[in-house]
This record gives C-alpha cells, structure tokens and sequence, in this order.
C-alpha cells in the first residue's frame, strides 16, 4: 500500500525511505523472506532497518574510541583483553506482555539484535572511511568470522512466575534470561570469548559493556586477588566510561586497591542534551545517512549466527533453567563466565558521582 499510494511516481523529483522496526523475522528463513519481500517493493538504499542500540550515545561513541585514540589500538586485540562482556538486564518482567514474549524469548528480543549489533562494533576492524557502506561492510566481515555457539556455552533461564501469565503456556521453555559465548576466528579475537547476558526480572536495570584485560606479569604487588584491569561502557542508566585501575591505597602503607578513571556523562555534560536513540535515528533517516542502520547482508548474517540455537531450543534441546526474580540469574551463567575465564572484582563498587561530592 506504501508502495501504491504514499511513493512519488519516478518521473517526479523527492526522495522515498521507508523505516522498517524489528523484528525482522523470528530465524534466517522467515527474515529471508520479509527481506525479499521488501526487496520486490524498495531499493536497498530505501529501506532503513532501525536499531534503537544503534542511536544512543555511547554505542555511537565506539568508533571513536576505538579508532581516534591512540591509548586503544596496540590493546583491542587477543593478547592484551581475557574476555568482554556485553549485558543487558532488566529488573522486571514481561508485565502482561507475556504472550508476544513467548513466541520470541530473550534471545530473539535482545540478544540476536541489540547486543549484536554492540558485539560487531566492538569486535569490528577498522573501517576505510566512515562512509555508511565502509562501516557496514566491516560489521559483516565480523559477523562472518562468528564460529557457531556451542550448547556447552550457553546458558538460558527462566524466572519463577512466568508462566502465572495466563498468556503463557504452562509448559513454556522459552527463556527470560541468556548467557552464550560468540568467538571470532580471526587474527585479532582468537581465543578470547565474547559473553553476551540478557535477562528479566533481575536484580538492576542496566546495560553495559565489559572489556577485561589480562593479569598483569609479575605480579611484584601480589595484587591479583583484587581483580583485573575493566574498560566498563555504561550504556544504560547514567552513561559513563570507566577504567577499573589498581592503584596505591591512601596512607603510610604500600597498599593497593581498585579504583577508577571515570567519565561520566551527567557531570561532564551537564548542560547538553543526550539526544534520545530514535530522535537521532528518526534524524539520520531524513539525512540519508545510513550508518547506523542494519544492512540485508547484515542482517542475514546475523540470523546464520543464531537460527541452529534458536531451532534447538524450540525443539527443547535446551532447557531453562529456573532463578528467582530480584537476582544475578541462573547461577550456572556466573559458573559459564568463570569458565569463560571472567575474573569478578570483590568489593569493589563502581558508584557514578554526582555534585553533592564536590
């Protein structure tokens, strides 16, 4: 009907984008599908495929981090970083939308796109240029070198009082909460695992990125009990950047402890804006600017990476596991994350500052 009635006939001057929100099918076949349908009606340089994770601040910010400051670039690689954690967690639950998250789960909803699309901006090369096709060609690639998730390196969950929805079938396995390892083959990540955490119904509301580097050598300070060096990206509330940092503990003694070089966005920027993700987004569209939006190739690739899970676990090949509501999770996702070699800081709490400190 857009196609018929709302587009201008070609012989006129103007311009046609049509924004197209997710999902974009439930596994690759039903995406192929919906994309060669679009495919049949618009331009690939029409359709616009949004990603709300794509227009916030800090997930824009990536590029520049990675590629502007010359800190980065001798570090971002297999020797240097142990592991990287991408989380989301929500601290409540599906609140009476129960029957559409049943025909999805965490996975479909989150995982497969949102923190996907984080992961390739992560873990992608270095661009030519920032022309879109430049950036999304390089996200491919990334996608591409994706080895397929093992079942030994995945966990899903389900909390206690999901199925009390009366829209939720009680013998639903469709899972509320994911923990699954993505390992690149290539030069830069192989063998560091990629941890990416999805869940309702926990214990805080958040969405960060977790870069961990290695054990320094010589550990002349016998301070590797108190944790590792973390690149933390909070996405999600209070936006900031943080370095966890062993450093000397105030006083006579040669005493360590972790600490932090922080950024955090409300008081550095108190007097700017943060656009909202779609405002800036629903902007880009206007522009044409389609960086910040998922290419079909993309798309396609991302779906490869993640249908042979989704399908085995809709045939119950996988289990959730259940975990109350108002915790970390299945306790078998912190026991996947030390297996992965994550190393968890004790008694350390970041805390964003505010004015009253000052």
């Amino acid at each position: 009907m857009i196609k018929s009635y709302c587009m201008n006939p070609s012989s006129h001057t103007g311009w046609t984008r049509v924004i197209v929100e997710k999902p974009f099918g439930k596994d690759l076949d039903s995406a192929e599908e919906l994309s060669a349908e679009l495919g049949q009606l618009f331009t690939e340089e029409q359709l616009y495929r949004i990603d709300h994770y794509l227009g916030k601040e800090l997930v824009q910010n990536l590029l520049v981090l990675r590629f502007a400051n010359r800190l980065f670039l001798p570090l971002w690689n297999r020797d240097n970083i142990a592991n990287v954690q991408i989380v989301f967690k929500e601290d409540f639950g599906t609140d009476g939308r129960g029957g559409y998250f049943d025909q999805y789960g965490i996975i479909r909803d989150i995982i497969q796109n949102h923190l996907l699309q984080v992961f390739c901006l992560v873990a992608m090369e270095k661009p030519v240029s920032l022309k879109p096709e430049h950036i999304r060609d390089e996200k491919v690639k990334v996608l591409q070198s994706v080895e397929p998730i093992k079942h030994e390196e995945v966990v899903i969950g389900q909390y206690d009082g999901y199925k009390d929805d009366p829209t939720v079938p009680d013998d639903s396995n469709t899972p509320t909460y994911a923990s699954l390892v993505l390992r690149v083959h290539n030069e830069r990540w192989e063998g560091v695992p990629f941890i990416l955490k999805a869940g309702k119904a926990l214990n805080s509301r958040k969405a960060e990125i977790r870069v961990q580097f290695k054990d320094a050598p010589g550990d002349i300070f016998r301070c590797k009990k108190q944790g590792r060096n973390e690149f933390v990206i909070r996405l999600q509330p209070s936006e900031a950047m943080y370095m966890k940092l062993t450093v000397k503990k105030p006083g006579l003694e040669m005493a360590t402890e972790q600490s932090e070089l922080d950024l955090s966005y409300g008081m550095r920027y108190q007097d700017v804006k943060i656009p909202e993700a779609y405002e800036r987004l629903i902007l880009d569209t206007i522009r044409g600017d389609q960086q910040h939006f998922v290419r079909r190739d993309e798309l396609r690739a991302a779906w490869e990476i993640f249908t042979p899970l989704l399908h085995d676990i809709d045939a119950g090949k996988l289990k959730s596991v259940s975990y109350e509501p108002g915790t970390r999770g299945p306790q078998e996702a912190d026991a996947l994350s030390k297996r992965m070699g994550y190393v968890q800081t004790h008694g350390y709490i970041w805390i964003p500052p505010t004015l009253s400190k000052f």
